[in-house]
């Protein structure tokens, strides 16, 4: 387990902050040892619950064209069939998953090809459960063009609590299953869209791995 580049300079300023903090408190204030105490626990507290959403695991994932693996960590709020207008203009199955502020925030690959299409929208930061937040909220599209010739759009969604998104590829790259593409602060939603032939593996409530938890077979 390694702390994601996204954190580290964070980690060093609010260690450093926190640091300061305790440190002006003892030298300048009378407070009794116990709150001292206190101060520090609620300190260590704050870091390690920063530093968690930062943790970056070892992830392997076993490269196969026909499944789509869960681009994030989290838990599948939504299945269902629907129009998709940005891009395809057509009926999709789309999946969406929500990632908690306590699960890895890290985004991967769900399939390998080339990036046909991206784009970034600014927008709003509704809660990522929220009906408008795949088209109001702040966000980025991409599209995977598999060697099956297949699309699978990826959108990474801001919500409430995140407030950056971080996508690491752009148009034309190579991009390969289970690899890293992105990165979603404090924790949001990530939708995917997949032909309606696609045989989904998953049902609502389920929890997923980034580039473990198969989605969908084609």
């Amino acid at each position: 387990m390694t702390i994601h580049r996204e954190g580290r300079q964070l980690l060093v300023v609010l260690a450093s902050a926190l640091l300061a903090i305790n440190l002006l408190i003892h030298n300048f204030f009378t407070w009794p040892q116990s709150w001292e105490l206190a101060l520090w626990a609620i300190s260590l507290f704050i870091f390690v619950l920063v530093l968690q959403f930062f943790r970056s695991p070892r992830i392997i994932t076993p490269i196969n064209e026909s499944l789509i693996y869960a681009p994030a960590d989290g838990k599948v709020v939504v299945i269902e069939s629907t129009r998709e207008l940005e891009y395809f203009q057509a009926e999709k199955q789309q999946i969406s998953i929500f990632m908690s502020p306590v699960d890895v925030h890290i985004n991967r690959n769900p399939v390998s090809g080339a990036i046909k299409f991206f784009k970034y929208h600014a927008g709003k930061y509704l809660v990522a459960w929220h009906p408008k937040s795949s088209t109001e909220n702040e966000r980025t599209t991409l599209v995977v063009h598999t060697a099956t010739g297949v699309d699978i759009l990826i959108r990474q969604i801001a919500g409430a609590v995140a407030r950056r998104i971080k996508c690491y590829v752009k148009d034309g790259d190579q991009v390969r299953q289970g690899d890293e593409f992105g990165f979603i602060k404090f924790g949001s939603r990530v939708d995917v869209f997949l032909p309606l032939e696609a045989r989904i593996k998953v049902k609502v409530g389920d929890k997923t791995r980034a580039g473990k938890t198969v989605l969908a077979e084609l």
